[in-house]
């Protein structure tokens, strides 16, 4: 027997059906029949946010640290274009996310009436896919197609623009059994012609590398672990991208630590020396390949994707092979065992004494201070201090992203956010807003530059309405770190508007929100500090003024082979050449 009911209640009525327990969002005049339906009901929480673009974050990191699909729910016009930054944040980074925007009456569409935007065509480059609904007959199917297509295949954002009189409008409502997705089934098994291959690569490699990326960890669970068992099997060792920290353990004994721009000297050498690369959910971005002509120039590669089009995109690999990562792992990995667990054990040995020779350069090595707190420090002694917490970190963009990279180890996947392809000041916030919501007994620290923090510091406002005790752990140097020290490498040390002036007393604006300010100068007092901010019950605002020209080593300047390193006391005069200016 089929449901008759409004187009509003079906919105209500097919999130519940899929599970969703909590929606980020802001109302407006062309969504408040939804709002009116999420009032008459108590299964779906809904958290109200400061700004849309706030949303979307939280949603991220709602969805980044469970796996599950975030869900934003914002009206017409500015409410949906406030949310494209963090749908081409989530489309970057493969963020399953279904957004929910209002839209004028059908009878209006074209008019430029109030609060009017072309919302599908405006989303179209930054959603995995996106609809546009005239038919309350058809939104309830709709819905259950947008959460299928977001969370199969590669995850990404979609979004679905309802018009209000399709909100007011009854229809019969189709059930999640009933939705039609057939049309949207991508391939999860890889070709067991081109995993046999890779199997063979690895038989005879000398100098292997697995180079892991965020598709192990949306892969799920499973892949995390497969990876795991491959590896200590087969005793390769392991890098692994920004986004993809955690799927192999930061302890485990085959970790090189991250590699790319910031990735530590013996990831980077390995990945630049080996003779056999095992790309596994990586998408080789130019922040890892640096120059691509001298990108791994005596491997072999392989490079498993769900995501056809990514295969051969930006490097050419002799066996790509399309799948879910945890279908290909287990196929190879059973493969391999059947064929009798074979390794070049000599070639492995050589190699592993090389890499101990790189690591011994012991890169992420800095000068303390006895005065000053440096960056580096800081994140040493919350690393410390926090581990074998239940412990989840997101982060804003720039120097403090890669420190906290370098220096906060990651056991399990699902505990890192960050923004990784579009690099988006002003995520981290939020994105601990939305991972508190899923984990409300957990620690969530967001580590923060200043400047970056102030972008959606008003969603401090959102974590005390909804009791989100995070933490904000802000490394101030009164400066666009990340911008500051280009400048130095590139522009012979012109600081054009790389300074934060008219900065506010952090502490000040804590009290202003209603939670705990700290503030922190002394090297010393760091411990008690940052122990107090944990012991906390509820939002902090932790103020740590740090070393304020730190640059953030070692780096492979821009335009530079994997080689080709800067190191910790390196001269960063005209370290970046012309060519690689312009991919800074």
């Amino acid at each position: 027997m089929t449901k008759s009911m409004t187009g509003a209640r079906m919105v209500v009525e097919a999130l519940k059906e899929q599970g969703v327990k909590v929606v980020f969002g802001y109302p407006g005049g062309a969504v408040l029949p939804i709002y009116d339906a999420i009032f008459q009901q108590n299964d779906i929480r809904h958290i109200m946010v400061r700004h849309e673009q706030g949303a979307v974050h939280m949603a991220e990191g709602y969805a980044r640290s469970t796996g599950k699909p975030g869900v934003v729910l914002v009206t017409s016009g500015p409410g949906a274009t406030n949310a494209v930054t963090g749908l081409t944040d989530a489309l970057m980074d493969s963020i399953p996310l279904v957004v929910l925007t209002g839209q004028v009456p059908t009878f209006m569409i074209g008019t430029d009436g109030f609060q009017e935007a072309d919302t599908v065509g405006i989303t179209r480059p930054c959603t995995k896919h996106n609809w546009l609904v005239k038919d309350t007959e058809k939104l309830s199917e709709t819905i259950h197609q947008a959460f299928h297509v977001a969370t199969h295949g590669r995850p990404g954002p979609v979004l679905i623009d309802i018009p209000k009189d399709v909100q007011f409008a009854t229809g019969d409502y189709v059930s999640m059994p009933k939705a039609k997705v057939s049309h949207y089934q991508p391939r999860v098994k890889g070709d067991i012609e081109a995993i046999t291959r890779m199997v063979e690569l690895m038989e005879t490699a000398e100098r292997p590398v697995f180079y892991t990326g965020g598709g192990v960890i949306n892969s799920g669970p499973a892949a995390s672990q497969l990876l795991r068992e491959f590896a200590e099997a087969t005793g390769f060792p392991v890098t692994s991208t920004l986004m993809g920290l955690g799927a192999y353990p930061a302890s485990g004994k085959a970790w090189l630590g991250m590699l790319g721009m910031h990735g530590t000297y013996e990831a980077n050498l390995a990945m630049h020396g080996c003779d056999v690369m095992l790309n596994i959910g990586a998408r080789f971005d130019d922040r890892i390949t640096g120059r691509i002509s001298d990108f791994s120039p005596h491997s072999r590669k392989v490079h498993i994707d769900i995501d056809a089009s990514s295969l051969n995109k930006v490097i050419r690999v002799e066996v790509p092979i399309q799948g879910d990562i945890a279908h290909v792992l287990e196929d190879a990995l059973r493969l391999w065992k059947a064929r009798g667990r074979k390794v070049n054990k000599a070639g492995l040995e050589k190699w592993w004494a090389q890499i101990r020779e790189w690591r011994a350069v012991n890169c992420l090595d800095y000068k303390n201070s006895d005065t000053l707190i440096k960056p580096q420090y800081a994140l040493q002694r919350l690393e410390a201090l926090t581990k074998g917490m239940d412990r989840y970190i997101t982060t804003e963009v720039g120097q403090h992203q890669m420190w906290a990279a370098q220096f906060l180890g990651f056991e399990d996947p699902n505990r890192w956010m960050t923004s990784g392809g579009l690099g988006t000041m002003g995520y981290g916030l939020p994105a601990s807003i939305g991972v508190q919501i899923a984990h409300p007994d957990a620690l969530v620290v967001n580590v923060a530059g200043e400047a970056s923090w102030l972008m959606n510091m008003q969603e401090m406002g959102t974590a005390m309405q909804f009791r989100a005790p995070v933490k904000q752990f802000i490394l101030n140097n009164e400066r666009l770190g990340m911008v500051r020290q280009w400048q130095e490498l590139l522009h012979g040390e012109r600081y054009s508007h790389s300074w934060s002036e008219s900065l506010p007393d952090f502490v000040k604006l804590a009290e202003a929100f209603g939670c705990k300010g700290m503030k922190v100068t002394d090297p010393r007092d760091l411990d008690d500090a940052i122990m107090e901010m944990i012991r906390y019950d509820g939002p902090v605002i932790f103020d740590c003024l740090v070393e304020k020209h730190e640059n953030c080593f070692p780096m492979i300047p821009s335009g530079k082979p994997h080689n080709e390193m800067l190191l910790g006391e390196a001269d960063t005069q005209d370290a970046i050449g012309a060519k690689g200016a312009v991919l800074v």
